[in-house]
């Protein structure tokens, strides 16, 4: 595409946002990367997949690799509208547990996977320990940040070895997806701890800038994750294309390009996704292998 038209084009889709985000939730039905979702009006997925059509499917082919290996339960953290679990579930039989805590998004998520037998939901807010320190909701296009200490419009909170408890079915967890803008790196670690022996598949937003915003420090995940055994990493760019396969005590190195960003941080949204496999995992370590081949330059 020319200089010009992609300005075109680039002015038509903020126009159309800022046209969808008038009204915002209004329920539309749409095809997207071969499911058919409820989504808000203003949800930014049918355009990230038009735009990337990689976008998402990293997960879902991980999702697909591993349910070749053996019975396939899924955490699904953040969950949103629903659209990673019915995207998993129609590539690979299992079950999903989806938990979010955003209220206006908890209706479209109900919509696409109440359905499904294979999938529960649990209205909370996952925290560490399960403390509620008042949290208020900011979307933006389709994703929920939550701030601490402002108004709650959340739900209640619980924590990862609650969820384990209450929900025997996923005892053997394989898969965790957790994407809530910046709290991840302080989440998934206490997830792979409360499941410590089940060792599942740790996948995650891994987003330097957001975690930072947050109050967490970005390197700490890797030497948390290492400590609980953990040691092969996939990357992705945040529209799902192939990065490199590395190690957790390389890639906090690696990561500083994520931290230069050439106009600055609001030129764009600039994340990796990642993989992370436990030592002892083979069909983990033969599945990210797979996926991402090569070595992380």
């Amino acid at each position: 595409m020319t200089g010009l038209g992609t300005l075109a084009s680039t002015a038509k889709r903020r126009i159309g946002w800022v046209v969808r985000d008038r009204f915002p939730f209004r329920p539309v039905v749409r095809q997207v990367q071969g499911v058919e979702l409820v989504l808000p009006w203003s949800h930014r997925l049918p355009d990230y997949a038009v735009w990337q059509p990689t976008y998402g499917q990293n997960l879902v082919e991980l999702g697909r690799l591993l349910a070749a290996t053996g019975p396939l339960t899924v955490l699904d953290v953040g969950a949103n509208v629903g659209d990673s679990a019915v995207q998993i579930l129609n590539a690979a039989d299992g079950k999903v547990l989806c938990i979010e805590a955003d209220k206006a998004y908890l209706d479209f998520l109900h919509r696409n996977v109440d359905r499904d037998a294979r999938v529960t939901v649990v209205e909370a807010l996952l925290t560490v320990d399960g403390a509620d320190s008042g949290t208020t909701a900011v979307r933006t296009g389709g994703t929920t940040r939550f701030v601490e200490g402002a108004t709650g419009d959340a739900m209640p909170t619980v924590s990862p070895t609650s969820l384990r408890t209450d929900h025997p079915d996923f005892e053997r967890l394989r898969l965790v997806k957790s994407d809530t803008d910046g709290y991840d790196v302080n989440l998934v670690p206490a997830i792979a701890e409360a499941w410590h022996d089940a060792q599942p598949v740790l996948f995650f937003e891994y987003d330097p800038y957001l975690t930072r915003l947050a109050g967490f420090d970005p390197d700490a995940v890797w030497t948390r994750l290492a400590e609980l055994g953990y040691e092969h990493v996939a990357v992705w760019d945040n529209g799902g294309l192939v990065v490199g396969r590395t190690t957790t005590d390389r890639i906090a190195q690696q990561a500083r390009v994520l931290d230069d960003v050439p106009g600055g941080r609001a030129r764009s949204r600039i994340y990796w996704d990642v993989a992370v496999v436990h030592r002892d995992d083979a069909d983990g370590l033969k599945a990210i292998t797979d996926l991402v081949p090569d070595p992380l330059a």
